[in-house]
């Protein structure tokens, strides 16, 4: 009689399976002994372990039953979905995330851009040839998902998304790690066993069995995800809810504010939600009796996260590998429950997949003569080197994924305040940065003349600001592209002003050191790296109550620096009310051009003059602490004059007012009549509250919007999105066959790949200001 062999976590049924299908391995198993021949032996009582684990403890007693464990035969059906899935989600993401659809912006040839690879000696190829490598990544995720020359197809795929991943340092990020890691598991594993079509061509594959360790490093991966970000987020600023504390303000939440207050829900329900589910999906995921509560949870929280944050297919690539926990064939069941006439496409239905070399069986199963249609029995068969070199590869792998989050005492010269390699620590999420001040100052060495550059030029990215191997290799390339510019030996000094979960606004690289002469090491701390100050995190508690004390229209920047260094400021003259409040140690505000100094104490405070430079020195032993508070004085008189016109319009709306409207003002109720866009304001004042007004209404409108409208606004987006992408690639592939067209018609084909939709608002990227806070949503 058939006997189902558990796999390690492998004690449950996928939720969806169990609601259609039956609720316990023993009654299922109960309903096979009936249904068995009389004659076939009972099978063995499973132990408790057995059960829970999906293992014995003797499994684990020797080095010849680990092996023998891990080459268990699996049922390869919930391998053969996960390989479809990820390769389907992998071929969207290729279009979106890694590029396809904007990478002649992204490498342009012949243009003086700064890029920031692993390795510096790594070059991207000219733009067509580019193309190309994605063609062939593309291609490698088509064959993936297909199962088509399957092992040709994960190995087209890897290299070449590993080559565009250690090509550029600013896109890294942990769930593109994740992608380059499963792709490169699945090279090893046998994942075109079950709905292939290497099966539909090789009868000899068809759904054959795959060792355990297939599921067992899949299943590891994803229990890291989980627990290791779990474990990060026991960071003091994560668990205290400093690192993600605008995200409550998403609408996402507005069921929680009902019951509780914005700070509660951004500590227990953002913060404290996070890390529960962290710490313990992983486990909830592998048990029996936990897993239909995990599923549904892990899928609330990554289909929120899509809407949260711009992470492309991470969401739905965990999604898609929950059922990987489930028992392997929950497929087959699945499936059968569709109707016959779908069989000839959808996934095998059949139990019983064939014997594989790659497996070990322990003993010969026997058939009787009404079962004598089955599959080919397994032959009890011995411990091969391949099978012992595939638990040698688990295990270390394994351990690799284990100790590399916590390298960080070896790659010292990445470690910059996040602690650690940057994209490979599962630490999502638990640091959030803003930049008050960015400056950038060039000395020529030989003519001793000083300037400033704008920060960010010669690059596309904003990330070298935060990651000091990423600062050399910027200043390296300045240093070779300024020489353009008559600046024969530049020396380049970085001023960057940092806040990391709320802290108080400071430096993370020291203004006085030459980053093109400094020494950085991947092996070695950055000694022109500033420390964070610590010590100083306590006074976010006083942040939160001083913020809470100003009106409307105050505003507060909160500044800390260290000894024997000065802040220069420029005070715009929008802001007609600037003062400083030293809270900690003692600063010497020197007014530049009134040539001036104010010594200033804890406690003392002193106004700044708008329109002028001022510097703050810190003049203490110790680091001081300071804030400005400022009016943005032509703001409030904008909001005010916003106002005044708001209630006009209401009082004209309602015919309440009695007062003869000036000329000036009557594009108000012409407003009303007809589009405000093709309403023509002469007054500045009145042209930007209409503006102001109709953008205020296509958001709404776009807020109010009907699912059927949602869904169709999102696939006429994606739509063009995928298909710049497909056609710029068409466009390069025929300029490496045949060679470049002439210019004239390059310029019609690009203008009709860059065609956008025909309702696209020309003006959709402008932001109003109650949304600002909603902008890295």
């Amino acid at each position: 009689m058939e006997t189902r062999e558990a796999a390690a976590g492998e004690a449950g049924v996928c939720v969806v399976v169990q609601c259609a299908l039956v609720s316990s391995d023993g009654e299922e198993q109960a309903a096979k002994n009936e249904a068995a021949p009389e004659n076939d032996p009972e099978p063995p009582t499973k132990s408790k372990m057995e059960q829970i684990f999906g293992f014995k403890k003797e499994d684990l007693t020797s080095w010849q039953s680990l092996v023998t464990l891990l080459s268990r035969p699996t049922d390869p059906a919930s391998l053969g979905i996960f390989r479809c899935l990820f390769g389907l989600l992998m071929l969207i993401d290729i279009t979106q995330e890694r590029g396809l659809s904007h990478l002649d912006y992204k490498y342009l040839d012949g243009a003086p851009v700064c890029r920031f690879p692993l390795f510096n000696f790594l070059h991207p190829l000219p733009l067509d040839w580019m193309y190309l490598v994605y063609v062939v990544m593309f291609l490698g995720a088509l064959g993936i998902m297909l199962g088509c020359l399957y092992r040709l197809s994960c190995l087209m795929f890897i290299s070449t998304y590993w080559y565009v991943f250690f090509l550029d340092k600013t896109t890294w990020n942990n769930h593109s790690y994740l992608y380059g890691l499963i792709g490169f598991q699945l090279t090893l594993m046998d994942a075109n066993r079950y709905w292939s079509i290497d099966g539909l061509l090789r009868p000899s594959i068809r759904n054959r069995h795959v060792p355990l360790w297939n599921y067992t490093l899949l299943r590891t991966q994803i229990f890291f995800v989980y627990f290791i970000a779990g474990i990060k987020k026991l960071d003091a600023d994560w668990v205290e809810g400093y690192s993600m504390s605008y995200l409550a303000h998403h609408w996402l939440f507005d069921p929680f504010k009902v019951i509780l207050p914005v700070e509660l829900v951004s500590l227990l329900v953002v913060h404290g939600g996070g890390l529960f589910l962290d710490l313990t999906a992983g486990y909830l995921l592998f048990f029996d009796a936990t897993r239909p509560y995990a599923i549904t949870f892990v899928s609330y929280f990554h289909c929120m996260n899509s809407q949260l944050f711009s992470i492309g297919m991470f969401p739905f690539t965990m999604l898609a590998t929950s059922p990987l926990f489930c028992y392997a064939d929950w497929p087959r069941r699945f499936f059968s429950h569709f109707p016959a006439f779908l069989r000839g496409v959808l996934p095998f239905t059949s139990p019983d997949p064939q014997p594989s070399p790659s497996c070990v069986y322990h003993e010969i199963q026997s058939i009787s003569a009404e079962r004598q249609a089955t599959p080919p029995v397994a032959k009890p068969s011995k411990l091969r080197f391949k099978h012992k070199l595939a638990a040698i590869f688990t295990i270390i792998y394994i351990i690799e994924q284990l100790f590399l989050p916590y390298s960080h005492f070896i790659t010292k010269g990445y470690n910059n305040w996040t602690n650690g390699l940057y994209g490979y620590s599962w630490d999502m999420m638990v640091h959030s940065r803003s930049h008050q001040h960015v400056k950038i100052t060039y000395r020529d060495a030989k003519t001793g003349d000083v300037g400033y550059l704008n920060p960010g030029v010669f690059t596309q990215s904003r990330r070298w600001k935060d990651h000091g191997d990423m600062l050399k290799q910027y200043a390296t390339c300045l240093s070779h592209n300024l020489p353009r510019y008559n600046i024969s030996d530049p020396e380049i000094y970085f001023d960057i002003w940092v806040s990391i979960n709320e802290r108080f606004q400071q430096r993370i690289f020291d203004p006085r050191v030459d980053i093109v002469k400094a020494d950085w090491s991947p092996f070695q701390p950055n000694p022109w790296l500033m420390p964070l100050l610590v010590d100083l995190s306590p006074w976010r508690t006083k942040f939160q109550e001083i913020e809470g004390s100003l009106d409307n229209q105050t505003e507060i920047v909160f500044i800390a620096d260290f000894p024997g260094l000065h802040l220069e400021n420029f005070v715009s003259e929008d802001l007609g009310n600037t003062s400083i409040h030293v809270l900690q140690g003692t600063v010497n505000v020197e007014i530049v051009e009134e040539k001036r100094n104010i010594s200033l104490q804890p406690g003392e405070q002193t106004k700044v003059p708008a329109g002028a430079y001022h510097k703050v020195h810190t003049v203490s032993e110790d680091p001081s602490c300071y804030m400005y508070v400022y009016v943005n004085t032509t703001e409030a008189a904008l909001q005010e004059n916003f106002t005044k016109l708001f209630e006009l319009q209401e009082r004209i709306r309602n015919g309440t007012e009695t007062e003869p409207i000036p000329p000036e003002l009557q594009p108000l109720i012409s407003a009303d009549d007809h589009d405000m866009s093709e309403v023509n304001a002469t007054d500045p004042i009145v042209r930007l509250f209409l503006k102001r007004q109709r953008r205020m209404k296509e958001v709404k409108k776009r807020r109010e919007a009907g699912m059927l409208e949602r869904l169709e606004r999102f696939a006429v987006k994606k739509y063009y999105t995928i298909r710049r992408g497909f056609l710029m690639t068409a466009i390069a592939m025929r300029n490496l066959a045949v060679g470049l067209p002439p210019l004239e018609q390059l310029t019609r084909e690009v203008a009709f790949a860059n065609m956008k939709e025909p309702q696209a608002d020309s003006n959709q990227d402008e932001r109003l200001k109650d949304e600002i806070g909603h902008g890295e949503l």
